[in-house]
């Protein structure tokens, strides 16, 4: 296992990190026992959650598993999303934050997150609010690091620029959608974040299992991610088919696999600090470990590049 720091912060995370949206809810205890610990044996240190995942039921099953190993790594987690019907239960509000902590340590069973994130953006506060609040976190032992998740560029640098105007603790983080079909990161978000000194942290490196090579052209899986849900339509299309028998040809000539490809080609980029990888089994977790081995070269990467 690789580890790197993430942004220019002196945090050190493991280059493959865990996603846990599963944990409490389609994966069982023992199911979410073995996941989490085959992770952790195979040197993942960044263990990524949400309030919102399960309404707390991923928190919860990782505060009972974790146990003494909670030493062992960089626990993450966000606020923000729905956790109730009232309108005060989301956001990003001092209010909903001051709450939304004090939930989550005990959930998690610990003292102090982290890696706090705002899990989506609030229109309705004003970000010098938020990142107030978050600043109190720090100063108060709750929170060690804060950072962001799917706000766009403008955001990210509003954000950083209202961090350092007042003297506050700054983000260190942004967590996006990124992978081979999802590259609009480059674009926008990945230049602001170099320049703003924040790592990158992908999620859907595998675009739900698509990135694997599983789903064929023609051909239902059922009971997968894909099918039946909202992005079966925008991923399995004809032009996304044509991208991939382009992309296994060229890891089938360097012995590789699609997974170390679409694992690889993230790590490759220089801003990235982990990639947060889904499982539902252990041996998953050693697949998505393994593959975070690979770094493309610079001929590699524009042949990727060249693909489209």
């Amino acid at each position: 296992m690789e580890y790197r720091r993430l942004g220019h912060s002196g945090l050190v995370v493991s280059a493959v990190g865990l996603g846990t949206n599963n944990f409490g809810t389609r994966l069982d205890e023992d199911r979410t026992r073995s996941v989490l610990e085959a992770a952790l044996d195979s040197g993942v240190t960044f263990i990524d959650t949400a309030d919102s995942y399960g309404r707390g039921a991923s928190e919860s099953a990782i505060g009972r598993i974790l146990g003494a190993r909670r030493q062992e790594i960089v626990l993450a987690t966000k606020f923000s999303s729905p956790m109730g019907d009232a309108p005060w239960q989301r956001g990003t509000s001092r209010r909903w934050i001051t709450q939304a902590i004090d939930e989550s340590l005990r959930r998690l069973d610990t003292d102090v997150i982290d890696l706090y994130q705002i899990h989506f953006p609030d229109p309705l506060t004003p970000i010098e609010e938020t990142l107030r609040a978050l600043d109190d976190l720090v100063t108060a032992g709750k929170v060690r690091y804060i950072g962001y998740s799917n706000v766009a560029a403008w955001q990210l640098v509003d954000g950083q620029w209202t961090a350092r105007s007042v003297h506050l603790a700054r983000p260190i983080a942004i967590q996006a959608a990124f992978n081979l079909l999802r590259r609009d990161v480059l674009q926008e978000l990945l230049p602001a974040a170099r320049a703003m000194g924040l790592g990158i942290i992908p999620y859907y490196p595998l675009e739900s299992g698509f990135l694997t090579g599983k789903y064929r052209p023609g051909e239902t899986l059922p009971g997968a991610r894909l099918t039946g849900g909202p992005r079966e339509a925008v991923v399995l299309t004809e032009a996304n088919f044509e991208r991939l028998a382009r992309w296994e040809d060229f890891v089938a000539a360097r012995g590789r696999s699609m997974t170390e490809l679409a694992i690889g080609w993230l790590l490759s980029h220089p801003e990235v600090g982990p990639v947060i990888a889904g499982a539902s089994s252990a041996e998953q977790v050693r697949t998505n470990v393994a593959a975070g081995e690979w770094r493309l070269d610079g001929a590699e990467m524009e042949a990727i590049a060249a693909i489209g």
